[in-house]
């Protein structure tokens, strides 16, 4: 493992304000890269469903943080109906850094300039750990899913498309 840089820091400090110590004290770097559910997975040694995919999309031009599983892809229009929005896109990457101040690849959960609307998808509550990404391409954190949602005041929610 190597040194942790500044966005670890910043996530590790929001999980801790939060009282997601636990979580907070496992922010760590790996050797190898997690800027993929599978490359995070295969790292881990955990099953890819487990893997915390932070996404932005935008609802109706509002940015919205999708933390979905790793094994799923996300149904835009399934979560459009369920926020009761009309349009729900992915974002640019410029989007991306200005709503969670992370680049994609390495968008954590929490430690955004502003809260973000927040989705997580009902499916990680089958998985006892979950892996989460923690501000950088090759940083991690371990969380559980009924904490997941109370730091990120997340609605629970199927997102996945079938």
């Amino acid at each position: 493992m190597t040194a942790q840089p500044p966005a670890n820091a910043r996530v590790a400090a929001a999980l801790a304000a939060a009282g997601a110590h636990e979580a907070a004290a496992g922010v760590r770097r790996l050797d190898e890269s997690t800027h993929t559910a599978a490359a995070a997975a295969a790292a881990l040694g955990v099953p890819v469903g487990a893997i915390v995919k932070s996404l932005v999309f935008t609802a109706d031009g509002a940015p919205l943080l999708v933390l979905a599983s790793g094994d799923h892809l996300v149904d835009t229009g399934k979560v459009a109906a369920a926020l009761d929005v009309s349009e729900v896109r992915r974002a640019d990457p410029e989007t991306v850094r200005a709503a969670s101040g992370f680049a994609i690849g390495g968008v954590a959960p929490v430690g955004h300039p502003e809260p973000l609307r927040t989705v997580v998808d009902t499916h990680l509550s089958t998985f006892p750990q979950l892996w989460a990404a923690a501000g950088t391409p090759d940083s991690i954190f371990p969380i559980d899913y009924d904490e997941l949602l109370r730091v990120t005041s997340g609605i629970p929610l199927d997102v996945a498309a079938t």
